[in-house]
């Protein structure tokens, strides 16, 4: 099950765990991404607080967390290749979290409702 929020993050979910990234729309809209600045594991989410930052060559946006949890580890490969998530914003995660409040995710928009949330604007 995937869930978007409306600051463009994504959180995909297995069991107990939630992969968190940014969407395929908000990679085309931050262009070439050059930098991702992310938690270190152990750190503490909370829905709705940044929780790092991404940064391109046309701009920085901070990371908002789509969901609370610990962070229990994060994507090393966007250390040294931070446009892997232009390659493929969905499969190149930015943190994995152990989930401590699954009912959060009921306030995240499933993919057809995001579609939509970027479509109108």
């Amino acid at each position: 099950m995937i869930r978007f929020s409306e600051s463009h993050e994504y959180v995909r979910v297995e069991g107990e765990y939630g992969f968190i990234g940014v969407s395929d729309y908000a990679q085309k809209q931050l262009g070439n991404v050059v930098y991702v600045d992310m938690p270190e594991p152990g750190d503490e989410l909370e829905q709705g607080e940044d929780f790092g930052a991404i940064e391109s060559v046309k701009a920085a946006s901070d990371l908002i967390a789509p969901v609370s949890g610990e962070v229990v580890e994060i994507n090393e490969a966007l250390a040294d290749n931070p446009r892997l998530v232009n390659q493929d914003a969905m499969a190149n995660w930015i943190v994995k979290v152990k989930l401590s409040d699954p009912g959060e995710l009921d306030n995240l928009m499933d993919e057809a409702a995001y579609e939509a949330f970027c479509n109108k604007g």
